[in-house]
C-alpha cells in the first residue's frame, strides 16, 4: 500500500466504506497489470527470433548416432546373447568360468577348428556312483525365466567308436528342493567325425543366478554302471542362447539391448572401439578378421579392459567374437544407420606405452602394408562383388550376398603426435600423422568412395589437439574424430584454466568459431562427467539427471553447427550392472533387465526430432548458448520436411523458470503460417542426482503435452530440456 493511501485510509473508510474498497480492488488490479508487464518485459528478454522463411545448413543423416565398444562387458555377457563364458576353452585358464568332475582332460590335438584348438575329452570316472560332468557359471550367472526355452548346441564325438549320451541340464543350486534341476535334455553323441549336435532345454522355474550342468551317461541316457559304459567323448564350443533374439537371428543379440539401440533411431554406428582397437600389446588389438567366418572358428583375444583398472578387475573379460564384423555391418543395417568402422593404425594405446617405447610397441611405417591390407580388404568384405571378390564372397557365403554400403572408414583411435616440448627427450615426432598419410595415400587411389577419418587424441583442447587439428586439413581428412570427458563446468561452457580463463571451445559455442573450409567434424566419443561428490560421499562421475541435461545443453551447439558437425555420438554404449568399469554410460542391464539412462534420452530426442536443415535461432543476434544475459538458456532451431514441422529445442540450465517467446521472422509466406499442431516433450525431474534404475526404468523419461499451436510464449522450467514441435 503506498503512503498516500495509508494516510487517506480512515478519511475514505469515514466518508463511504464501499468507496474504500472500490479503491483498493483498482490498487491491486493496477499492481497485478504491472506485475504482468513487467513478466511481459522479461519474457521479452527472452524472445528468440527464429527465422522461418530461410533454410540454414542440412543436418546430415549420421548426424546423432551410436559408438558401441566392449567395455563393461558391453559384447559377450551383454549385448550378445550366448550365456555361456569360455564355450571353446580359449581364456588364458581353457577351464576358467567351468568346474569339472570325474575324468576330464584339456586337449589340443585334433579339434575341428583351427582358430580354437582347445577341447575337453570326458571318459568314464571309473566308478559307477563317480559322475564326469561339466558346470558353466555365465556371465555372472546364467538368468533363466520360468516358460522360456533355451537352445543348446556343442560340437562333439565319440573318437575311438560307440555312442555316449550327455544329459544337459539348466539348474538352481540354491533351489530349496531335492532336484536342483529346472530344465533338462538328453543328447546322444555318435561317430567318430565332429559334428554339431542342438536340442531345447524348457526352464519350468525362474532363476537368476542359474548354471549349465552336463553329465556324460551311457548311451540309453543311463549312469554309467560296470557293465555298461558311455564311450570316450570329445566337446567343443558348448553354447546357450535365449530362444528369443534379436530379429529372430539364432545365435545373434539380445533382444532388449538391441532394441534400445534401434528405438534411438542412430544415423551413424561406429564400431567396435576405442581402446579396444588399439590394443595394450599389438597381439591384443582388435583384427577384423579373426571376427568374420564361421563363429566357431572365431579366435579369441584378451579384452584390453580386462587389466586396464586395478581397482575393478575383471581376470576373465575376453573377446570370443560372437558380435564380429558381420554381425556389426548387420545391425547397422537393421537401425537404418550408416556403419562406420575403426581400424587400428599399427600404434598401440599411447596412454599405456611411452614414446620412447614406439619401436617396440608401434608398428614401423614402412612394415603398415599388412595393415592397410586389412583396410582395403575390409572394404572388399562389405561392397564387394560376391562372386568375383574374396572377400565379398565370404560376406555372401555369410549370408549377406547384398553389399552394405560402407561409405566411411575411421583409421585410429586416440592417437597424437608430439612436439618439442612433449615428445621423449624434448623430440618432435609425428607418431600418428606418419601412419596416417600412408593409409590415405593408399585409400585414396584403392578405395576412392570411402570417407577417410581421422582423429584429433584424446583431448577437446591443449598443447596435442592444437597440434592435430590443423594436421588433419593439411592430410585431407574428410573428418576427424574428437572425443571429449568433461565436467559440468565445461559442458555449460565455463570451464576456466589453472591460471583461472576461460578455455577456449567448451560448450555450445565450440563449434561457431571453427574454420568452415576444414575437415567436417565427427564428435565420436562424449560425455559430462561429474565432478566431486554427493551429499552420502559417492562419487557424481556416474548417471545422474543433472548432466544429462547438461549433455543436451551442449548438443545445441552440435545443432546449431550442421554446416561442419556431420556425426556425434555418447560413449560408452553399455554397462553391466556387475561388470562395469566405466561410467557413465547410456544403457545399463543385468542378466534379465535393462534401463536406459537419462542420457539415454536426451540422445533419443535429439535423433527423434532432428530435423533436415538448420533454422537461424538467435536472442539479441547471439546464439543461445548459455552465455551472459541469456539466465542459463540454451537452444537451438530446425526445420523437418519429411514432419513439414519447425522443431525448437530450448534447455533450461538454471534453478529459475524462465518465460520464453518464440519470435517467428521471414515473409508471410514462410514456414510460420498454418501450423495445426504443437507437441511439447518435456525432460525434468526435481532431483538433479536421480537416474532411471533397472527396479523404476521409467523414473524419469520425456512426457508429451499437445498446446495450441497458436501458442509462442512459453514458461521452461527450471533444470529441464524442452522441445517444441510445430507441424503444418
Amino acid at each position: 500500500m503506498s503512503v498516500e493511501m495509508m494516510i487517506f485510509k480512515p478519511i475514505l473508510i469515514f466518508i463511504n466504506p464501499d468507496f474504500y474498497h472500490i479503491m483498493m480492488k483498482k490498487l491491486i488490479l493496477t499492481s497485478f497489470v504491472a506485475a504482468v508487464t513487467s513478466l511481459s518485459a522479461m519474457a521479452a528478454e527472452h524472445t528468440f527470433d527464429i527465422e522461418v522463411s530461410k533454410l540454414g545448413a542440412p543436418i546430415q543423416p549420421t548426424m546423432y548416432g551410436i559408438f558401441f565398444e566392449d567395455i563393461n562387458f558391453g559384447a559377450d555377457g551383454g549385448l550378445y546373447a550366448e550365456m555361456i563364458k569360455n564355450r571353446s576353452f580359449e581364456f588364458g585358464n581353457p577351464l576358467q568360468g567351468w568346474r569339472v568332475s570325474g575324468n576330464v582332460e584339456v586337449r589340443t590335438d585334433g579339434c575341428k577348428f583351427e582358430n580354437n584348438p582347445h577341447y575337453l575329452r570326458l571318459s568314464y570316472s571309473g566308478h559307477k556312483v563317480k559322475h564326469t560332468a561339466l558346470e558353466n557359471e555365465g556371465f555372472f550367472g546364467v538368468t533363466l525365466k520360468k516358460g522360456e526355452t533355451y537352445r543348446f548346441s556343442v560340437w562333439a564325438r565319440c573318437p575311438e567308436g560307440g555312442k555316449s549320451s550327455l544329459e544337459v541340464q539348466l539348474v538352481d543350486e540354491a533351489l530349496d528342493r531335492n532336484y536342483q534341476c529346472i530344465g533338462r535334455e538328453a543328447v546322444t553323441i555318435e561317430g567318430k567325425e565332429w559334428k554339431k549336435y542342438e536340442a531345447e532345454l524348457k526352464c519350468v522355474a525362474d532363476c537368476p543366478d542359474g548354471r549349465l550342468r552336463i553329465f556324460l551317461h551311457d548311451a540309453r541316457n543311463r549312469k554309467p554302471s560296470n557293465s555298461s559304459q558311455p564311450a570316450v567323448t570329445d566337446v567343443e564350443h558348448i553354447s546357450l542362447f535365449p530362444s528369443t533374439t534379436w530379429m529372430n537371428r539364432p545365435g545373434g543379440m539380445r533382444q532388449d539391448l538391441a532394441q534400445a539401440l534401434y528405438d534411438l533411431h542412430p544415423g551413424v554406428f561406429r564400431f567396435p572401439g576405442g581402446c579396444i582397437v588399439e590394443g595394450t600389446d599389438l597381439e591384443d588389438r582388435y583384427q577384423w578378421k579373426h571376427t568374420v567366418g564361421p563363429v566357431e572358428n572365431r579366435k579369441y583375444n584378451l579384452n584390453r579392459w580386462q587389466y586396464e583398472f586395478d581397482y575393478r578387475f575383471y581376470a576373465d573379460y575376453y573377446q570370443s567374437y560372437g558380435l564380429g564384423f558381420f554381425e556389426y555391418f548387420q545391425l547397422a543395417e537393421d537401425f537404418g544407420a550408416a556403419p562406420l568402422p575403426v581400424l587400428c593404425c599399427g600404434m598401440t594405446c599411447q596412454f599405456e606405452n611411452d614414446i620412447k617405447d614406439e619401436a617396440k610397441y608401434h608398428v614401423a611405417v614402412e612394415d603398415l602394408d599388412p595393415y592397410i591390407q586389412d583396410a582395403v580388404d575390409l572394404v572388399e568384405f562389405a561392397n564387394g562383388d560376391p562372386e568375383t571378390t574374396k572377400w565379398g564372397k565370404l560376406r555372401a557365403e555369410m549370408g549377406h550376398p547384398a553389399p552394405f554400403g560402407l561409405k566411411y572408414l575411421a583409421i585410429g583411435n586416440e592417437q597424437w603426435d608430439y612436439d618439442q616440448a612433449h615428445g621423449h627427450n624434448g623430440e618432435a615426432n609425428a607418431a600418428y600423422t606418419k601412419r596416417l598419410k600412408r593409409f590415405i595415400d593408399v585409400l585414396r587411389v584403392k578405395c576412392p568412395d570411402i570417407k577417410i577419418i581421422g582423429t584429433t587424441g584424446p583431448n577437446s583442447e591443449g598443447w596435442d589437439f592444437d597440434l592435430l587439428q590443423p594436421r588433419m586439413k593439411e592430410l585431407g581428412v574428410d573428418l576427424y574424430d574428437e572425443h571429449f570427458y568433461r565436467n559440468e563446468a565445461w559442458f555449460l561452457g565455463k570451464a576456466k584454466d589453472k591460471k583461472g580463463n576461460l578455455i577456449k571451445g567448451c560448450g555450445a559455442l565450440r563449434y561457431d568459431s571453427y574454420d568452415r573450409k576444414g575437415p567436417k567434424i565427427f564428435a565420436g566419443e562424449y560425455a559430462c562427467h561429474g565432478s566431486g561428490k554427493f551429499a552420502d560421499g559417492k562419487e557424481k562421475k556416474c548417471n545422474h539427471f543433472e548432466t544429462s541435461l547438461y549433455e543436451a545443453a551442449f548438443m545445441t551447439g552440435i545443432e546449431r553447427n550442421a554446416d561442419i558437425v556431420h556425426m556425434a555420438t555418447y560413449a560408452p554404449l553399455f554397462a553391466h550392472v556387475k561388470g562395469w568399469q566405466w561410467r557413465p554410460d547410456l544403457i545399463w542391464f543385468d542378466n534379465s533387465r535393462s534401463m536406459r539412462s537419462v542420457s539415454y534420452y536426451v540422445q533419443q530426442l535429439y535423433s527423434h526430432y532432428k530435423g533436415t536443415n538448420v533454422l537461424s535461432c538467435s536472442m539479441n543476434k547471439q546464439p543461445i548458448a548459455g552465455q551472459d544475459g541469456q539466465d542459463d538458456l540454451f537452444a537451438t532451431a530446425c526445420y523437418d520436411k519429411e514432419r513439414n514441422a519447425v522443431i525448437v529445442k530450448v534447455v533450461n540450465t538454471g534453478n529459475v523458470a524462465q518465460s520464453v517467446k518464440f519470435g517467428w521472422t521471414g515473409k508471410k509466406e514462410d514456414l510460420k503460417t498454418g501450423y495445426k499442431a504443437l507437441k511439447v516433450i518435456t525432460l525434468h525431474s526435481d532431483d538433479l542426482d536421480a537416474d532411471n534404475t533397472l527396479d523404476d526404468p521409467n523414473h524419469i523419461t520425456p512426457q508429451t503435452e499437445i498446446l495450441d499451436p497458436a501458442t509462442s510464449e512459453f514458461t521452461v522450467g527450471a533444470k529441464s530440456f524442452q522441445v517444441f514441435v510445430f507441424e503444418k
